[in-house]
């Protein structure tokens, strides 16, 4: 066999295009990273919904408050002075005993005017004039006799002695004339001539 030869080695240095796209390798892979990780920061992680936590508080009793303090109250005022007011009694005047009230003397029928008739009277209304007697035009003149208990002086009873023309104008009258009172002991009996027109009745 042939002896090879050994050549002797020698160390060289690698071209500088290697050193150098290394270098641009490694800094490419840097700032990816470094884009990543970023990313990966700006990226909002949804959690799922959690159900709602109860919290048991319990409340410790409420501090017992003093009593307040008893404040005495002011005196009230004095009343002021009142004089009272002194008011005069009116008595009535006595009345006369039954014996003397019954003791008097009315004045006659005969004896007593129209004029002294109503100043006597008491309660004198005035006959109304009835609807269906003036819608028939119906007017008279008569006299009416009323009867007067002493005593109280009101009317005990009404009588037509001379009549008006008109059953109606005769209730009209005597109905009213009932309703008439007189002072007591005045009068026992007055005849009223009355007279109904369309303007109305008068005496």
């Amino acid at each position: 066999m042939a002896a090879t030869k050994v050549r002797p080695l020698i160390y060289r240095p690698p071209p500088r295009w290697y050193f150098w796209s290394a270098l641009g390798a490694a800094l490419a892979i840097h700032l990816t990273a470094v884009a990543l990780a970023q990313r990966r920061e700006a990226v909002a992680v949804e959690l799922p919904p959690q159900p709602p936590q109860v919290v048991e508080a319990t409340l410790a009793p409420p501090e017992a408050t003093p009593p307040p303090e008893d404040i005495p109250l002011p005196e009230p005022p004095p009343p002021p002075d009142i004089k009272p007011e002194f008011v005069e009694e009116r008595t009535p005047p006595p009345r006369p005993p039954p014996s003397a009230q019954q003791k008097f003397t009315p004045i006659k029928a005969s004896a007593l005017s129209m004029s002294q008739a109503k100043a006597l009277a008491i309660n004198a209304p005035r006959p109304p004039y009835p609807y269906e007697a003036r819608a028939h035009h119906l007017m008279g003149s008569g006299v009416i006799t009323v009867n007067v208990d002493p005593a109280s002086g009101n009317v005990t009873d009404a009588s037509v002695t001379q009549s008006i023309g008109s059953p109606i104008l005769d209730d009209a009258a005597t109905s009213t004339f009932r309703r008439w009172k007189f002072r007591p002991g005045s009068v026992s009996k007055v005849r009223i001539p009355i007279t109904f027109t369309m303007t109305g009745a008068s005496y």
